[in-house]
């Protein structure tokens, strides 16, 4: 030991690494990741703007205006802040037409500009269901609707209904991974615990939904529910859809991860002093495959995300009333549109935005928890 370093101050820091639990270590580990804490740091980003939508909402997602308008631009002037010029739409004798789309040329009426500002009124909307409010996040001063993504073919606040759709997107992503893990982890680890016949015919039945294929199956199934049914019942019936096809794979790759810890000394020490099956499983398997399930649960949400895009985009996920990405990418069905209002494609940046938090966030989880 140094001479120059103090006795005490070794034993702390002897005691602090020893105290340093499993948790801490990759805590540690995922610091040291740049795309981990990226993806991290967006994670959180989206979380905290699905919880909040209204409030970071600076129009009305509902309220119908000028449709295709382009978005709105900011210009700063001075030091006062920023203004956006306000689009004009009147009608009559000298209103231009577009030649292509017969719709009203709308431009910036430079003579009335809107000031800008953060924690300003708007239309009003209940926080967490519960408390009357009309803040808003960013918007203008005096409360005129501001576009800052355009609108779509009804006149609709493209930024407002992503933030809404935010929330029907990631609550079927995230309740379809829980409902994934759940069954895949149980009978992954049931089935490779236990072993013999049972888990040769568990197996056959995962390899026979693993052999579906699955998007023709999706179409299928969704196409059996009425046009007239509840919109919560359609949610609910392409969240048992997804669940149903989802757990497979899952129960695979826990299934393998349990056949190899089931020959280890402590588990089988657990079994010659007569555990029960149950305690086995669940008190010394699954703490040992919960860091594969966790990377797992990271990379599945955007592949889960993406399908319910797609499904949306053919018409077979979510249905007005209601808002996801993949709903509102059914205006972009035709080439005439997008070359139009290209903004109309918006949704699809926020899509890549989530696919690339939860994958660098489940890369980096992926490194900080493998031991070596």
């Amino acid at each position: 030991m140094n001479a120059n370093v103090h006795p005490a101050v070794v034993a702390k820091a002897t005691d602090h690494h020893h105290s340093e639990t499993y948790t801490a270590l990759v805590w540690r580990r995922l610091k040291r990741s740049w795309t981990g804490m990226t993806g991290l740091v967006l994670v959180c980003l989206l979380m905290l703007i699905t919880v909040f939508a209204e409030f970071f909402s600076p129009v009305d997602p509902k309220l119908t205006g000028i449709a295709f308008s382009a978005p709105q631009t900011i210009s700063i002037t001075d030091q006062d802040g920023g203004f956006v010029w306000p689009r004009t739409y009147q009608i009559g004798e000298g209103t231009e037409l577009d030649p292509i789309t017969f719709q009203p040329i709308v431009g910036p009426d430079y003579a009335n500009p809107l000031d800008l500002g953060f924690f300003v009124r708007g239309f009003k909307y209940k926080l967490f269901g519960l408390i009357p409010t009309e803040r808003h996040f960013f918007g203008a001063v005096d409360g005129t609707p501001v576009n800052f993504l355009g609108t779509d073919k009804f006149g609709r606040d493209v930024l407002s209904r992503i933030l809404h759709g935010s929330r029907v997107s990631l609550m079927i992503a995230l309740t379809v991974v829980f409902i994934v893990t759940v069954i895949g982890t149980t009978v992954g680890m049931v089935s490779g615990y236990f072993g013999g016949r049972f888990d040769t015919w568990m197996q056959r039945f995962v390899e026979l939904v693993l052999a579906f294929p699955q998007l023709p199956l999706y179409l299928a199934l969704t196409s059996l529910i009425p046009v007239t049914a509840p919109t919560h019942v359609f949610l609910a019936f392409v969240i048992f859809v997804m669940s149903a096809l989802g757990w497979a794979q899952m129960s695979r790759e826990v299934r393998g991860k349990t056949l190899a810890l089931a020959r280890i000394d402590y588990v089988r020490a657990a079994m010659a002093i007569g555990a029960t099956d149950r305690r086995i499983i669940f008190q010394h398997i699954f703490p040992n495959v919960m860091s594969h399930v966790i990377v797992s649960v990271t990379l599945a949400i955007p592949s889960v995300v993406l399908l319910e895009s797609f499904l949306g985009f053919l018409g077979f996920a979510v249905k007005p009333p209601l808002m996801s990405w993949g709903l509102m990418l059914q205006d972009t069905a035709t080439y005439s549109v997008i070359g139009s209002y290209p903004w109309i494609l918006s949704p699809v940046a926020f899509v890549l935005v989530t696919v690339f938090a939860f994958n660098a966030l489940g890369d980096g989880l992926r490194d900080a928890i493998d031991p070596y």
